[in-house]
């Protein structure tokens, strides 16, 4: 009989990693080639300050930002997350998913994963553990991994 592969997602908008989950006792252990990070930046990182040079009538020619980049391009990271999680349900990588994601990760995580994911999707987190420690995370996914 196979052995039900449980995948931990933890994420926010500019890191995640994927932690991989055998049964009781065995702990977590990180999955090889899934751990994401880019770079923090700040909305005047992206964008500057001017919004375009001035035309002949008396108009800028550039255009203002209807969307923060900052969270633009912290959605675009969690929709590449969700697009390889996609790849590696297809090919039976893992039975049973656990998301533990910063709050607007993890509403962005639930529009972009797919239907074939979402069932797959066990328990949610509402929490930020990106920088907790893979030897600590079973104190907060206690009792969610054991079910």
């Amino acid at each position: 009989m196979k052995k039900t592969v449980t995948w931990v997602l933890i994420a926010d908008g500019a890191q995640a990693r994927v932690l991989e989950h055998h049964g009781p006792g065995k702990g977590l252990k990180q999955v090889e080639g899934l751990d994401w990070a880019i770079e923090p930046l700040q909305a005047q990182d992206i964008v500057s300050d001017r919004p375009g040079s001035k035309s002949g009538t008396g108009t800028h020619g550039g255009f203002e930002a209807k969307t923060d980049p900052v969270a633009y391009r912290e959605t675009e990271f969690v929709k590449s997350v969700a697009a390889t999680l996609d790849r590696h349900q297809q090919k039976g990588d893992f039975d049973r998913l656990v998301i533990a994601a910063a709050p607007i990760a993890l509403g962005d995580l639930r529009k972009a994963i797919s239907a074939a994911v979402q069932k797959t999707v066990v328990a949610e987190l509402n929490k930020d553990l990106t920088n907790t420690p893979t030897a600590q995370l079973d104190k907060h996914l206690d009792g969610i991994l054991a079910a």
